[in-house]
């Protein structure tokens, strides 16, 4: 089958662009691995430009439940420092999201082709992309979106993650007190080997998601609940926030090997890639879901604009590299024992210094529309 434009992953930055490519007329067919939208390893946070771009693509969080964050926590030790948050920001499922996100791309008259993998991308002798699926078919286009998340496709891949971090996703119900003391707080936890963030989501569920070095899970015997109880032992504030709270999932979701601080160099001729194909960042600063938008929305308006896919994956990672590599010095000091030891008191000293580090580490750039609120 051909079309005009092919986008491989059906996640947030897939279904980004393929709305707003549809949305100006062009014939996109959209595959997604998955038959219906799951939970994912996310953080789930939602920052300002996140919520622009949402608010641009017609996505009420608000009526989907999302939470508003107003205030980032940090938490070492038995320490916690606190401060507001210097735009507005939310918490939603990735599952909620992406299901209002995939209706938004059928309402747009995207073809979406779900419950199949793509098994790999490659050149036709006449010049076309064809994406070969796990039953044999193939489609074509001219033009390819790579969005296939932290999923690398072969003869695309990114380099290999040097710390093997490992990243775990498990939702709970807290005990009615910890709930009112997190309220509207995304708190990130710092431990030995990693770091952890807890927020609330809609229904009253909390999201506690954390990454952590291979090396360190490995102490732990690669078993969650020693590691766990381990995490809870190097930082008390965690365990405290987490006495009492049922677990709502069987298991973890896991995800390994993830290369925090990638930007894609360049890409080939008709391959716009977006998402975590083409940056990553580290976790804590709850950027993703913003990169994702953002990266989709750029790729879109440069294809619309017939800015080939060469000049325009060079130039998204110029724009992108300095906030990415402030990022990366962060995550670099939070993996620090003295770091982890001082910082909740400099910044309880000086909170305000918080509200600076999420503003410099915004590697995106706000669209062209007024930004979403979120109702309490």
């Amino acid at each position: 089958m051909q079309d005009e434009v092919l986008v491989l992953g059906g996640g947030v930055a897939g279904c980004a662009a393929s709305i707003a490519l549809a949305r100006k007329g062009r014939s996109v067919t959209l595959i997604e691995r998955e038959l219906m939208p799951r939970h994912k390893v996310c953080g789930e946070f939602l920052s300002g430009e996140a919520l622009e771009d949402l608010h641009a693509l017609g996505i009420d969080v608000a009526s989907l439940g999302a939470v508003p964050i107003e205030y980032v926590r940090l938490a070492a030790a038995r320490r916690a420092a606190e401060a507001p948050l210097p735009f507005p920001a939310a918490s939603l499922t990735r599952k909620a999201l992406d299901t209002a996100l995939i209706a938004a791309a059928l309402a747009a008259g995207v073809r979406i082709k779900r419950g199949r993998g793509v098994q790999s991308l490659s050149r036709t002798s006449s010049n076309l992309w064809q994406a070969t699926l796990d039953d044999g078919s193939t489609y074509e286009a001219a033009t390819a979106f790579l969005a296939t998340g932290k999923h690398d496709l072969r003869g695309h891949s990114r380099p290999k993650d040097p710390h093997q971090w490992v990243a775990f996703k498990m939702y709970y119900r807290l005990s009615a007190a910890q709930t009112a003391d997190l309220e509207d707080a995304s708190e990130l936890t710092l431990y030995d080997g990693g770091y952890g963030g807890i927020q609330p989501v809609e229904d009253g569920i909390t999201n506690f998601c954390c990454v952590v070095q291979r090396r360190y899970f490995a102490r732990a015997g690669l078993r969650w609940e020693r590691l766990l109880a381990k995490m809870q032992q190097d930082c008390p504030h965690l365990a405290m926030r987490l006495e009492g709270a049922e677990p709502l999932l069987d298991k973890p979701i896991t995800v390994t090997h993830i290369p925090y601080g990638y930007l894609r160099r360049a890409t080939e001729e008709g391959l716009y890639c977006i998402g975590d194909q083409a940056a990553v960042i580290p976790s804590f600063t709850g950027d993703g879901i913003s990169i994702a938008l953002h990266t989709a929305r750029r790729a879109a308006a440069a294809y619309l604009g017939a800015e080939p896919a060469q000049v325009f994956q060079p130039k998204l990672r110029s724009a992108m590299l300095p906030q990415m590599r402030l990022a990366e010095l962060a995550a670099d000091g939070l993996n620090n024992a003295f770091a982890r030891a001082v910082l909740p008191f400099c910044l309880r000293v000086w909170p305000g210094a918080m509200r600076v580090t999420a503003r410099l580490t915004r590697v995106t750039q706000p669209g062209a529309t007024a930004p979403q609120t979120v109702a309490g």
